[in-house]
């Protein structure tokens, strides 16, 4: 028994020498590491000023606090872009079909909502009626807004569910096959009815499962701007002609109120999806990223970001339009914090007699540092998103491309494309600057009011000023 022990020291002595002759080894090679790192800074110009430790902390730290800033940049104007392509997607297939298909364009069948249809020829007859209008089409809003906040502070999952599946099934079935028929008709391409039912059928099909349960991002995507179009295409083909106005500027001032107020609508529902750590209904948000919220849990693993009203995180309201930014850095500075702890600590810790007892199967199975504690693998993998993290990304709500596309598309219906360019600049302008808004004020802001000011302003500037002066010029032939 005596010679077994003998044998286990020996065995175990070797070891320790062998691994503080590698200890050894580590020690030269961080001397050699540390005397080419101050060869570099000898390189560097000469400073007469003394320089002490703080001065050189600070001098370390504004490297990487410099690429954490431009990185927030990118990382903000990539999502910018992110919001700018949806919304001129769904602008633009408005344009298209207003410019191509007449239906849209023709005033036959109003919206009950609508009660007065402006046939007066009268100016001031036409005012009122727009007025009235307006007013009875945002009580209706206001009522059904309330109604969903009371449900959804009461929990009334099933009830929100239902009515919004109701909702998208009467758009992707009913009105896509109205819009299908009239497309057909305007390119004169025939088809047969149960071609068209088949198609019809699996479209919306798969336009229920993207995007109430889940689906591919893009084809999400894609399924919600087609929708907002045809939403944006059903006010303006039933609403006056005056009265399509007045409800984009009343709508407006309606979004200042619902965001801003202390007891605004669409605020409490933010406040109190933070409260239940929820996200908002992805019938009702376009994401840039997928959002699928099961409805009755909380998800503490995953966030999302948002630009309008859709906030995720407590401190959401504080942290701009891109509220991840923040999140997004201090992920990178503690991956390069690990990365950098990994590479000067290049020196092994020398095994203890525990550590080789261990290896020859003979130990208690724990291994134990120097001061033993228990000791942990250190990994060397670089920084890396798990697959299954959901990708955050902005938010827009479909009440804002749907009252774009309807600026836009109405501009459109005159046949005045140098008016509808300035209206589609317009709302890009403005919806950049609510977004510079956001991120300096660091507060959720609207999405509509400066979007829709701009458009308004630009419309009527360019149909009632720049128009008359380019036909006028354009009638002596005058080029500038």
């Amino acid at each position: 028994m005596s010679g077994r022990v003998d044998e286990v020291r020996g065995l175990m002595d070797a070891h320790i020498a062998e691994s503080r002759v590698r200890g050894d080894d580590f020690d030269e090679a961080r001397d050699r590491h540390h005397e080419r790192r101050q060869k570099e800074r000898g390189r560097r110009p000469p400073n007469n000023d003394p320089v002490n430790s703080s001065e050189l902390d600070t001098e370390m730290v504004a490297g990487p606090t410099l690429t954490e800033e431009q990185e927030e940049l990118r990382y903000g104007a990539q999502h910018v872009i992110k919001l700018f392509v949806p919304v001129s997607l769904c602008m633009l297939v408005v344009v298209s079909t207003i410019s191509s298909v007449n239906f849209y364009s023709r005033k036959d069948v109003y919206l009950v909502y609508a009660p007065f249809h402006e046939t007066s020829p009268l100016a001031s007859t036409k005012v009122w009626n727009a007025l009235a209008n307006s007013a009875i089409l945002m009580g209706v809003i206001i009522v059904l807004t309330v109604v969903l906040i009371l449900l959804y502070k009461h929990r009334c999952y099933m009830v929100i569910h239902g009515w919004l599946i109701l909702s998208s099934f009467i758009l992707l079935f009913i009105f896509s096959y109205l819009y299908l028929e009239e497309c057909l008709r305007a390119y004169n391409i025939p088809i047969d009815h149960i071609t068209a039912v088949l198609v019809l059928w699996n479209f919306g099909v798969v336009g229920m499962i993207c995007i109430h349960w889940s689906g591919p991002l893009r084809l999400q995507q894609a399924y919600l701007i087609f929708v907002a179009a045809l939403m944006a295409l059903v006010f303006i083909k039933y609403l006056p002609e005056w009265t399509t106005w007045a409800v984009l500027a009343v709508i407006s001032i309606w979004d200042l109120v619902a965001v801003l107020t202390p007891n605004g609508p669409l605020r409490i529902l933010v406040e109190t999806a933070q409260e239940r750590n929820e996200n908002i209904f992805p019938a009702l948000i376009y994401s840039s990223t997928v959002v699928y919220a099961i409805v009755g849990t909380a998800n503490n693993e995953t966030t999302g970001s948002s630009s309008g009203v859709q906030l995720d995180s407590p401190g959401d309201a504080e942290s701009g339009f891109v509220p991840t930014w923040r999140d997004e850095a201090n992920e990178r500075e503690a991956a390069r914090r690990r990365v950098v702890e990994e590479d000067v600590d290049v020196r092994p810790r020398s095994r203890s007699a525990n550590d080789v007892a261990n290896e020859l199967g003979l130990g208690d199975g724990e291994q134990r540092s120097d001061q033993g504690t228990a000791r942990r693998p250190i990994s060397r993998t670089p920084f890396q998103r798990s697959p299954d993290e959901e990708e955050r990304g902005v938010k827009l709500g479909l009440g804002d491309f749907i009252f774009y596309s309807v600026l836009v598309g109405k501009a459109s219906s005159y046949g005045d494309w140098n008016t509808t360019f300035a209206c589609f600049v317009a709302i890009l302008i403005g919806l950049c600057l609510t977004l510079l808004l956001l991120a300096v004020l660091k507060k959720a802001l609207p999405a509509l009011p400066i979007s829709i000011t701009f458009g308004l302003i630009f419309y009527f500037a360019s149909n009632l000023l720049v128009a008359p002066f380019a036909d006028t010029m354009a009638l002596h032939q005058v080029f500038i």
